[in-house]
């Protein structure tokens, strides 16, 4: 690796750091405010239950959060460390039709799941009308995250990762999209595991990507510069 290749890669790094905090922040915010609601099943309740900071019933689910500001926090910190680790990874990027799309939606979903831990769905907001909020930002954060997966197979080519690397979007991304559908329609199983399913699969997406990028793991060129200039491949 050259001098001047080394900003380059150190950029990539960066941006896998900030993919890889960001779903370690988020399930480890669930999993604390889950611990303090008493009687929370991952089944059956939705994952923003967490961030209610009120006691009483909705649709059936009794809610209890004891740590509210928890579970708000880890939808807020998730959001604004995938959109840090978005701006540095687009930076390393051309420009093109697979950034623009990344970009988008990416932008989507971190938006979508800021408004989630900013406004909780609770029996108020249902009575004032704010929940139509945060059933926006929940839509906007899922089909973003998972079209943002499933449009990475395309965009991070530039990065030098490898085919069998970003094709995890694809696969996970339209997993998360099919869990949704299905929650939307209630269809067997609790709507918790379908919530998860669309969750967690843009979840792992970018923390895979992130831990690859962070350690240079899977890229389609060992040794090399994760991008190269057409100058720097014609000296070679």
């Amino acid at each position: 690796m050259t001098a001047s290749t080394r900003p380059q890669t150190s950029t990539l790094r960066i941006g896998g750091l900030l993919w890889t905090i960001g779903p370690a922040w988020y399930v480890l915010c669930e999993a604390i405010a889950a611990s303090a609601f008493h009687g929370y099943n991952y089944a059956t309740f939705y994952i923003s239950d967490l961030g209610v900071p009120e006691f009483g019933e909705l649709e059936g689910r009794t809610l209890a959060s004891r740590l509210p500001q928890v579970m708000d926090a880890g939808f807020i910190g998730a959001g604004v460390l995938f959109l840090l680790g978005l701006v540095v990874l687009l930076a390393s990027l051309r420009s093109g039709v697979p950034k623009a799309l990344l970009a988008g939606f990416g932008i989507l979903h971190a938006v979508g799941i800021v408004f989630v831990g900013l406004v909780p769905g609770s029996p108020q907001n249902v009575d004032s009308g704010l929940i139509i909020i945060h059933v926006l930002g929940a839509v906007a954060a899922i089909a973003g995250g998972n079209l943002a997966a499933i449009s990475s197979t395309c965009a991070l080519r530039q990065s030098g990762l490898s085919r069998s690397v970003r094709s995890l979007g694809m696969v996970l991304g339209i997993a998360g999209l099919l869990s949704a559908v299905l929650l939307t329609l209630h269809w067997v199983l609790p709507d918790g595991v379908w919530e998860r399913g669309a969750v967690y699969s843009f979840m792992l997406w970018q923390l895979l990507i992130g831990i690859t990028l962070r350690t240079g793991a899977g890229t389609a060129r060992h040794g090399r510069p994760l991008r190269q200039t057409p100058s720097m491949s014609a000296k070679q």
